[in-house]
């Protein structure tokens, strides 16, 4: 499921996107979820993923761009759409790689246009990317964030880049099928990415960040060769 936030401090536009997003995505078949927020500093203090952000610019309080630049700053990378009155505005947009703006009154054909180009790209997007399912909660991981993957009593764990640990319940035979060929199989246990492989050793693949992952020693001989084809392609 997209997690889609809209952040605008007139209740009217803010239910008028909602509204104009639910027609798009049933009419796409996808289920989405949409979260409202009244202000910038209601936005800061929501702590799950966004996978879409519809942000006004100008608001009470906190403004659209400086919320926009905390967000990025503590590492939000979804995609942002600006709401504004003034287009001028909007130049500041390229400070927080903005995916576009919408200028109220917003007419219905542009936002299609704007969600037609939206959709396209995270089909696109959807090659490079995981989508988690934990209960209720649904996340899109980047691939290339991933270091490595790791089951344990089948629960899959997703150590990534910035050390957080993701943890749901899944098959690694599964998993391996929605990967690329940047990740490989190197126990029954674990599926690493071999982008962040620095070197190897008696059976131990060690990891940038100084993770260390367990290589079969049936599986050495491939692992080694499919390191040295990866850095071909680099």
């Amino acid at each position: 499921m997209i997690r889609i936030g809209v952040c605008d401090d007139e209740k009217y536009m803010s239910d008028r996107i909602r509204a104009m997003l639910t027609g798009f995505f049933c009419r796409k078949n996808m289920e989405v979820a949409i979260l409202q927020f009244s202000s910038g500093e209601e936005l800061l203090k929501y702590d799950k993923t966004i996978d879409v952000l519809f942000l006004d610019i100008q608001m009470k309080g906190m403004d659209g761009m400086e919320a926009a630049r905390k967000l990025r700053e503590r590492g939000f990378k979804g995609i942002l759409i600006f709401i504004t009155v003034l287009k001028e505005m909007v130049f500041q947009s390229f400070e927080v790689q903005a995916f576009d703006y919408l200028v109220k009154p917003i007419e219905e054909r542009h936002f299609e246009k704007t969600m037609e180009r939206l959709f396209m790209s995270m089909q696109n997007a959807s090659e490079a990317n995981l989508l988690v399912r934990k209960g209720y909660e649904s996340r899109i991981v980047p691939l290339d964030e991933i270091v490595f993957c790791e089951i344990i009593d089948r629960k899959i764990y997703l150590h990534l880049s910035s050390s957080e640990i993701i943890d749901y319940y899944a098959r690694i035979e599964k998993l391996e099928t929605k990967l690329d060929g940047r990740f490989f199989r190197c126990h029954r246990s674990y599926l690493i990415n071999l982008k962040y492989v620095k070197s190897y050793k008696n059976g131990m693949a060690y990891m940038e960040g100084g993770m260390e992952v367990p290589v079969s020693r049936l599986r050495g001989k491939e692992f080694s060769g499919a390191v040295l084809q990866y850095m071909k392609t680099m």
